[in-house]
C-alpha cells in the first residue's frame, strides 16, 4: 500500500510500504476513505531531525472496515467508522471515566505503526476504540465526519473542561482548525460572546459563521487591550487556547477575567507556565490538556448528521495521497488551513 512518511524537517515522502495485517485478536483493518494532515504535523515538519528511517505519519481518518480480529466485537466488516487520534480499550478504568487519552491499553498512530495518511491502517483495541457511523450517512458529510477524529473533539475538550455555561463570554486564542472548533463549541455551550483571537480574514470569517460575535486581530498586549476595551476591562469568563505557544498562554492570562478559566489544548511548544503570584491573587483556573475524542465522538455525531454543526468547512484543500508533501507545505506557509487527503 501507499503511505506517508517523514525522513526529518520538510522531508515527506510517498512510499510503498507492506499491507498491515491483523497482529492481535482485537485488531481491525481499515481502508482509508480520508485521512487529513494536523496542524500538529506541522511542528515535526518545522524541526525533526533527519532520520535513515521514515516515521509513518497521519492520526485522522475515517474508513471501511475491512478485515476483524477473531476477539472484536461491536463492529462488522463494510462498517464506515471514525478512527479517534488516540486508539483505546473502551475497559479500563479511565476509558469508563472518559479519559480515553490514559487508557492502560491504548496506542498512538504512526511512527513505526500505520499512521492515517496512507490507504490502510491497522486499529488496535477495535473495539474499544472505532465508532460506527450509521448507515445512510451522505458522502457530503465526510469531512465533518473526520473532523470528528481530532479537531472538533478538541475544541469542544477545550469549551467542556472550561465548563462553559450559558450567558458567559468566551475568548478563543488562534483561527487554526481547534480554534475554529473551538468557536462551534462555545456557541454550542450558550456562550453569548465570543471574540476570536486570529488575524487570517479568511479564517476569522469563517469563525463569524461558526459564531464568533468579535475579532481581535491584534496580538500581545495590543491584543489584550483590545479584548479589554470590548469587555469593560474586565477581560472574558472563559479563554479557549488553541494555539500551544508561550505567548498564547501570556494573553490567555492577560485577557481572562478574575475567578476565570483558561482552557489549554494547543499542542505546548514550550515547558513553563507563566502563572506567579499576581495570578493566584486573581483565582484563575487552568486546565485543558490533550483530549479524549473517544468520549465526545457519539455526542456530537448525531449534531453532525443532523445539520445542527458543520465542522468540515474547516477542510479548505482536498489532494489525493501522492500530493500529501505539497499540502504540508501549503499548511505551512499558511496557504491551506487544513488539508483533507482521500487516498
Amino acid at each position: 500500500m501507499r503511505a506517508t512518511l517523514m525522513y526529518g524537517a520538510g522531508d515527506i515522502r510517498v512510499e510503498t510500504v507492506p499491507n498491515p495485517t491483523i497482529k492481535e485478536p482485537t485488531d481491525a483493518i481499515v481502508r482509508i476513505v480520508a485521512g487529513c494532515i494536523c496542524g500538529s504535523d506541522l511542528w515535526p515538519f518545522a524541526s525533526k531531525p533527519p532520520s535513515a528511517e521514515g516515521a509513518r505519519m497521519g492520526h485522522e481518518f475515517v474508513g471501511v472496515i475491512e478485515e476483524l480480529g477473531s476477539e472484536v466485537t461491536g463492529l462488522s466488516i463494510g462498517d464506515f467508522v471514525i478512527a479517534p487520534f488516540i486508539a483505546s480499550c473502551g475497559q479500563c478504568e479511565f476509558c469508563v471515566e472518559g479519559l480515553h487519552t490514559s487508557c492502560r491499553n491504548g496506542g498512538r498512530w504512526g511512527g513505526t505503526d500505520d499512521g492515517g495518511q496512507g490507504e490502510f491502517a491497522r486499529v488496535p483495541q477495535a473495539s474499544g476504540t472505532l465508532v460506527v457511523v450509521p448507515a445512510g450517512f451522505d458522502e457530503k458529510l465526510i469531512p465533518s465526519l473526520l473532523s470528528l477524529s481530532d479537531v472538533m473533539s478538541t475544541g469542544y475538550h477545550a469549551a467542556k473542561k472550561a465548563g462553559i455555561v450559558p450567558g458567559q463570554s468566551v475568548t478563543v486564542i488562534g483561527d487554526g482548525a481547534v480554534g475554529l472548533s473551538a468557536v462551534i463549541a462555545a456557541k454550542l455551550l450558550g456562550a453569548s460572546r465570543i471574540i476570536l483571537m486570529g488575524r487570517h480574514e479568511a479564517r476569522t470569517n469563517l469563525g463569524r459563521e461558526f459564531g464568533a460575535t468579535d475579532i481581535v486581530a491584534e496580538r500581545g498586549t495590543e491584543g489584550i487591550a483590545k479584548v479589554k476595551e470590548l469587555t469593560n476591562g474586565d477581560g472574558t469568563h472563559v479563554v479557549l487556547e488553541a494555539v500551544g505557544l508561550k505567548s498564547a498562554i501570556e494573553m490567555a492570562i492577560g485577557v481572562i477575567r478574575d475567578g476565570g478559566v483558561i482552557s489549554r489544548v494547543g499542542a505546548p511548544q514550550f515547558s513553563d507556565v507563566p502563572l506567579g503570584f499576581h495570578e493566584f491573587l486573581r483565582n484563575i483556573t487552568l486546565t485543558g490538556g490533550v483530549a479524549p475524542a473517544r468520549a465526545y465522538i457519539e455526542e456530537l455525531l448525531p449534531l453532525v448528521l443532523d445539520g445542527t454543526i458543520n465542522p468540515g468547512r474547516v477542510f479548505d484543500r482536498t489532494i489525493g495521497l501522492d500530493d500529501v508533501p505539497a499540502g504540508y507545505q501549503a499548511m505551512a506557509d499558511r496557504q491551506a488551513l487544513k488539508v483533507l487527503v482521500r487516498p
